[in-house]
């Protein structure tokens, strides 16, 4: 792994979301072409299984999607993401995730951007986020 870079993390903000969900960013790479992030899946994200619920954890691909976009953007430009097309690989329990959110178009107004949440080594879930570069 490259040296711990936080480059453009500022430009994030505060988040209720992203605090609930317990997102910490890790580590973005030179270009904010990859982000590597952690995740607690708490016991009130549980399904009726007993599982992480699904709507949890896309919601924790949509941060980490939007959060490669957002460190790469210039001035007061944001992100709003258009699609997000989660796949549920396997069952989640409550504890800690890890995230990766890799970039793999980024162009003027569109960026095309895929997630991936992991749990003891094993891929959990993944997505494929089409995200909206908006200018103020």
């Amino acid at each position: 792994m490259e040296t711990l870079n936080l480059k453009g993390i500022e430009k994030l903000g505060e988040s209720p979301v992203t605090e609930m969900l317990g997102g910490v960013i890790r580590y973005i790479n030179e270009t904010c072409s990859r982000l590597e992030c952690e995740y607690v899946g708490t016991e009130e994200f549980r399904n009726p299984a007993g599982n992480l619920q699904g709507g949890m954890l896309s919601a924790m691909l949509d941060d980490i999607t939007a959060w490669l976009v957002t460190v790469g953007l210039d001035g007061s430009a944001r992100c709003a993401t258009l699609s997000l097309n989660t796949s549920f690989i396997r069952p989640a329990n409550p504890g800690h995730l890890q995230g990766c959110a890799t970039m793999v178009r980024r162009g003027r107004t569109v960026c095309h951007v895929n997630g991936e949440l992991w749990q003891e080594g094993k891929l959990i879930a993944s997505a494929t986020a089409v995200c909206a570069i908006v200018r103020a």
